[in-house]
């Protein structure tokens, strides 16, 4: 939330969190006021979604070099705890002026694919949050190394799933270069979550979009980007489908 879309009024009424994004990737000071506000008014878990500082890409670019060398945009690993710091305070800021508290950040975009499966950089987004507040809760892939960093790191972990992306076999998200990568029919994203959080299972694919079976995750919550064609009506359809089948939706304590 709060990257500037206009449907966000309307989302918020189906859910527990957001995700706000801090000015890496999208967003300044004046939409994260709005945002934070919108928040309150529905009882809104507020979240930091600190990212790659790189709002040409919308931080959708993965600018880390490999192996810890610099990337053609000289930005190198060692400044990530920084940067996430700087994004934020700049939310606890805004927070402070609303009375508001934030509860849990949430990498965004290529930070958070690469932080899936790179020890390295899992670990320096747990200590960056540690060192900023330790009683933050961090929200990431299920099954991740991400997961395996903050487990270590004593940083309570939530294991998220996604009703609008495919998953490949080994439980990662299809690359959205990829074809097949977003879903855009909410009669095929209702079913994923319904399966992943009553199941405990989603269906992955092939990079050809074949069906490949299916695999475990754990869902604790589900992740909708706010920016998809379709975010309000899927928040809608989702929201109503799963209060009719007595799942309380809430955000993690």
């Amino acid at each position: 939330m709060g990257e500037g879309m206009d449907s966000d009024a309307s989302i918020f009424p189906f859910i527990s969190s957001a995700n706000i994004a801090c000015g890496g990737h999208a967003g300044d000071d004046d939409t994260m006021r709005r945002t934070v506000e919108l928040a309150m008014q529905h009882g809104v878990a507020i979240g930091a979604h600190p990212s790659y500082p790189d709002k040409e890409n919308f931080g959708r670019v993965d600018i880390l070099g490999a192996g810890g060398a610099p990337s053609a945009t000289g930005f190198t690993p060692e400044a990530l705890p920084e940067i996430i710091s700087e994004q934020l305070q700049r939310l606890v800021v805004i927070c402070r002026e609303f009375g508001a508290q934030m509860r849990h950040v949430k990498p965004h975009g290529a930070l958070y694919n690469r932080a899936a499966k790179d020890s390295a950089i899992s670990k320096l987004i747990c200590r960056a949050v540690l060192d900023f507040d330790p009683s933050l809760l961090l929200y990431g892939l299920s099954g991740s190394e991400m997961r395996r960093q903050a487990d270590v790191m004593g940083l309570r972990f939530i294991s998220e799933v996604f009703a609008d992306r495919t998953y490949r076999p080994d439980g990662s998200l299809t690359p959205r270069t990829e074809p097949h990568a977003l879903i855009d029919d909410p009669g095929q994203s209702l079913r994923q979550v319904l399966k992943m959080v009553k199941e405990g299972r989603v269906d992955v694919y092939t990079k050809d979009g074949i069906a490949d079976g299916s695999t475990e995750l754990t869902a604790e919550t589900v992740c909708l980007h706010g920016d998809g064609a379709h975010a309000a009506e899927f928040a809608a359809t989702i929201h109503a489908a799963l209060a009719h089948s007595g799942i309380q939706i809430q955000a993690p304590l």
